[in-house]
């Protein structure tokens, strides 16, 4: 369950239902929870464990089921069916809702819906949009570019270059998700997705130039609505008192919301092209996930030369 609901309404519009009846309510109503139910049971009488928070598709069983019932008991069973407040009833296959669920309904001040695609469809696709609207929500500052297919979180102090580096990548072809701030959503226990607010999406701000918009400059192919987190990288300004990783064996991990993220520091300085660095380090990334990792291959490989030179471990 999500404290912030999505409108009815609002899923309304996006699949194109129609609306059979409207509760009083209707533009108020908010659906909090992503799965979606079938009512056998319930219709059968059986309510134990009826959660009345999600949405109720009616399909062609249900419906066939129905009409072997007398308008008395259909009347008692929309009647308690109705009384647990569920947020709505969709018939699916275009069906016809029976009077007596339209009269329980406007009892109850419950909408009823209705759509032409298939029961199982329905379902499916409800769930996967609740799953994505009604995901735990957090925002960071920093940039999120699609480099490669692999989402890179670019995050680092203000002014240190993520635009100007976002910028860079656009050039060589690659996409931008979200500049400045990133709204970052959990859509399962190992998987963020970034996308932008909407009040600033498409838009990205470089010093020295000011705001430009990526779709208009750079054309649509430069931008895209979301991608998964595959990658945070953090940019520090370069210290010569600082110890930086050279081969990369340590693994490092930054937690949000409770998904360890891959992550790596690149210090930079006037001269370092960071642009190319972040493909590599997109590159590299996608290697480890493919079961590659160059850093353990070079480090084994020593060790052996070693040991044949020596007789002795490095």
């Amino acid at each position: 369950m999500n404290a912030n609901g999505v409108l009815l309404k609002k899923v309304v519009e996006e699949f194109n239902l129609t609306v059979a009846y409207a509760s009083t309510d209707y533009d108020k109503v908010q659906l909090m929870v992503e799965e979606v139910s079938r009512p056998g049971l319930p219709l059968s009488g059986f309510f134990s464990h009826f959660e009345r928070l999600r949405l109720q598709v009616i399909g062609h069983v249900e419906a066939d089921y129905l009409q072997t019932l007398t308008h008395e008991r259909k009347v008692q069973i929309f009647d308690k069916l109705f009384s647990y407040k569920i947020p709505a009833m969709i018939f699916a296959r275009n069906i016809e809702p029976v009077s007596e669920c339209i009269e329980m309904a406007q009892k109850h001040d419950i909408t009823i819906l209705r759509c032409m695609e298939s029961t199982s469809y329905v379902v499916s696709s409800l769930i996967t949009y609740l799953k994505n609207a009604l995901a735990p929500r957090i925002s960071r500052h920093g940039v999120l570019v699609e480099v490669y297919g692999e989402g890179l979180l670019l995050m680092g102090e203000s002014g240190i270059g993520k635009s100007e580096a976002a910028a860079e990548l656009l050039k060589r072809g690659h996409r931008l998700i979200a500049d400045d701030a990133v709204e970052i959503h959990k859509i399962s226990n190992n998987t963020l997705m970034g996308s932008s607010p909407k009040l600033i999406r498409n838009y990205i701000e470089i010093r020295g130039i000011g705001v430009i918009n990526v779709a208009k400059l750079f054309g649509m192919a430069a931008i895209k609505k979301e991608t998964t987190i595959d990658l945070v990288i953090n940019i520090v300004p370069w210290s010569s008192e600082q110890i930086y990783d050279r081969l990369g064996l340590e693994d490092q991990y930054m937690d949000l919301m409770g998904v360890k993220v891959p992550a790596i520091t690149i210090p930079v300085k006037p001269g370092r092209n960071l642009a190319v660095i972040l493909e590599v380090a997109a590159m590299n990334n996608r290697q480890k996930k493919m079961g590659y990792n160059a850093a353990q291959e070079f480090t084994e490989q020593i060790n052996r030369h070693y040991e044949e030179q020596t007789g002795k471990s490095f």
